[in-house]
């Protein structure tokens, strides 16, 4: 064994990639989409390293082009899900056991993969099965994943050299142990990175993990999985579990040894886990840890002193961008009647210039939302508005969905502040804006702070600075990630770590050392390098003079 003290490489954010037009990256990209497009593959469920054929199996298509199938994936039944449970259980020993550099080079080993030979493979998978444009596939599948591989190893580091201090012949030391148990991840189908990030973020504390991919994100999940693999992830230390949620999750919620779980997705869904933990707590050996990122209704506050041109980009990108499918996705806005007749036009005609359609043509701002009941749910909130007297619709409000699923962005007027789609998570291009009186600016901001349950994201534009601290202070539970004259998306590892409260999660920040301490079980140590050989204390001296010098104390009935 080498003994050394090891460091951890000063992680940066990986370089975003333009893929302008003639350079060499769009080139190499193009010629990876039409490989994976053309290609049909079959993915298997992923068991102790092992790859798993149960026959039951789902096809894997293109939002975009729903009749073409990139493939098709098997589904886990009781069995396999069990045989992964065991299989999470049986590597835990030696995975823990494993030097930190040692895990920690794995995963940095991935990133440089992904930065690499990888990135076009994985932006392409991303691309064609969850609908996302060349930049949007870039910054998540690329990026991002890259930055969670590299950023969390160091912040890894940071917390195993956080010890408490010591004293003369006394040497304190905390152990940051895994959990006890198993980690059962959930990853959602719209960040390819979030889908890495849920898995290996518990692992690489050493912790081993059952990975449910969406079912929606398999082609991308599967290249994740292959990337870890040929990094030189131990079998068993993350098992690719995709299927049904209802299978998997109810034989992971009865195995006592459930240390933890790693989720982003719906607040139903999170709500479910809590509830059937709490009702299954005596089965297990410890209180499971619950990390959880959910929904968000995002805000756009405007003051009558903000750049209006500043504005109208901030909502087009933060409401349009991946068709609205950002947990972050700005889906309400508030603007003082001053500016709304120039906004609006401006809007409108800047919405006209948007482009939307397959993700091959890179001239393409926008693609289409993941699937048809996604696409049935937000044209029917998108009806509705246009027939209600309360709201009117200012531009788009039309979908289609013979070829793909697309639908416009969309821009809808409440003029209610309490409006359905002020208060629900749509999930799509729509964002609704409710026009307010410029004298009552301080009253608007108590209602967007009390009209949706969430607090996940949310920006405030002005250059009054005045008014950017009444924001500040009246809104300071609203958004866990709150943005000054910027759009409420795009938070970028070790900068923004991210994560909301209320309704929207635990709000433990992903990119973050505040998400990796929770996959720990500290244990305090404290080692007495001068141990005492006598049990009494000085305060147990008797004083040198009196009558009871020298006795004991005699004890009644002896």
């Amino acid at each position: 064994m080498f003994n050394a003290s090891y460091s951890i490489p000063k992680p940066v954010n990986e370089k975003v990639l333009t893929y302008a037009p003639h350079s060499n990256e769009r080139r190499d990209l193009s010629k990876k989409l039409d490989e994976i497009y053309s290609e049909f593959i079959e993915i298997p469920i992923i068991i102790d390293g092992k790859e798993v054929r149960t026959g039951d199996t789902s096809d894997i298509i293109c939002p975009h082009e729903h009749k073409h199938k990139l493939g098709k994936f098997h589904k886990v039944n009781e069995d396999s899900v069990l045989k992964a449970i065991k299989a999470a259980k049986g590597a835990k020993r030696d995975w823990a056991a494993m030097p930190f550099k040692d895990r920690a080079s794995i995963f940095l080993r991935a990133a440089e993969l992904i930065a690499g030979h990888y990135r076009f493979t994985l932006n392409a998978s991303t691309m064609l099965c969850q609908s996302k444009s060349c930049h949007q596939a870039e910054i998540d599948s690329a990026c991002e994943l890259i930055d969670f591989l590299r950023f969390n190893a160091h912040f890894a580091e940071s917390i195993y050299n956080d010890q408490p201090f010591s004293v003369p012949g006394v040497w304190n030391y905390v152990e940051y142990r895994p959990l006890e148990g198993f980690v059962y991840a959930v990853t959602p189908f719209n960040f390819t990175a979030i889908a890495g990030n849920l898995p290996t973020s518990p692992a690489l504390m050493g912790n081993t993990v059952v990975w449910k991919p969406a079912s929606t994100a398999i082609h991308s999940g599967y290249h994740v999985m292959k990337i870890l693999k040929e990094a030189g992830l131990p079998d068993g230390v993350i098992n690719f579990v995709p299927g049904s949620g209802n299978i998997i999750s109810s034989a992971v919620f009865k195995d006592p040894d459930l240390g933890g779980i790693h989720f982003t997705g719906s607040t139903d869904v999170f709500s479910n886990f809590w509830k059937t933990i709490a009702d299954n707590l005596s089965l297990y050996k410890s209180y499971p840890v619950l990390i959880g990122e959910t929904g968000g209704k995002n805000f756009v506050f405007v003051h009558p002193s903000a750049d209006i041109s500043e504005v109208a980009a901030g909502i087009i990108r933060g409401a349009f961008e991946y068709q609205g499918q950002k947990c972050s996705a700005a889906s309400r806005a508030y603007i003082p009647r001053s500016m709304w007749l120039t906004l609006k036009e401006i809007l409108v005609e800047e919405i006209k210039t948007i482009k939307l359609g397959d993700v091959r043509d890179f001239s393409n701002f926008m693609n289409a939302v993941i699937d048809k009941a996604s696409f049935d749910r937000i044209t029917g909130y998108i009806n509705k508005a246009g027939k209600s007297p309360s709201a009117r619709i200012i531009s788009g409000g039309k979908g289609n969905d013979s070829t793909g699923y697309f639908i416009e962005p969309t821009v809808i007027e409440a003029l209610d502040p309490y409006y359905e789609t002020m208060q629900v998570e749509l999930f799509g291009p729509v964002i609704t804006v409710y026009v307010y009186e410029d004298n009552k600016y301080e009253e608007t901001l108590e209602i967007c702070n009390g009209t949706s349950p969430f607090g996940l994201t949310g920006a405030i534009f002005a250059r009054d600075r005045a008014a950017i601290q009444l924001a500040h202070k009246k809104l300071l539970y609203s958004a866990g990630n709150f943005y000054v004259n910027d759009k409420p998306t795009g938070a970028v590892v070790g900068q923004q770590p991210f994560g909301g409260s209320r309704y929207s999660g635990t709000n433990d920040k992903a990119g973050s050392s505040l998400n990796l301490r929770r996959w720990t079980n500290p244990r305090t140590v404290k080692e007495n390098f001068s141990p005492v050989v006598d049990y009494r204390y000085p305060f147990l001296n008797e004083e040198p003079s009196g009558p009871a010098r020298g006795k004991k104390r005699e004890l009644s009935g002896v």
